[in-house]
């Protein structure tokens, strides 16, 4: 059921980011995209992390995973599989991007981890 809820909370997170933040950007600019992401991002957070609907015990992939997926598929069912094909170097770079930034985060997280060699005084 754990999962479940996992695939429930990102995809009504990526339901609403997909239908109702480009109409809140088109209507009121850059101050609708704000607020949507407010109210949207936020909302969503509070019930997947707070409420406890999203299941994220072990691994760092958050909502952006469900909203991604929600809109390469939105993309695909609205424009066929010609859509998804063409989404494929936007994805990979993004991979290369992802792998990239986390190892930067570790190797700075081990930077600012103190070593036992400073202790020896």
């Amino acid at each position: 059921m754990k999962h479940f809820g996992t695939i429930v909370g990102t995809a009504i997170a990526g339901m609403f980011v997909m239908s109702v933040w480009g109409a809140f950007v088109g209507e009121y600019g850059i101050g609708g995209g704000w607020f949507a992401g407010l109210i949207i991002i936020g909302t969503m957070w509070f019930l997947n992390h707070h409420v406890g609907l999203h299941n994220n015990h072990g691994a760092w992939v958050d909502m952006a995973l469900g909203i991604g997926m929600a809109g390469l598929m939105r993309g695909i069912f609205e424009n066929g599989i010609e859509a998804g094909i063409a989404a494929v170097p936007t994805l990979v770079w993004t991979l290369i991007g992802g792998v990239l930034g986390g190892a930067c985060a570790y190797a700075f997280e081990k930077h600012l981890t103190p070593s036992d060699d400073c202790n020896e005084l």
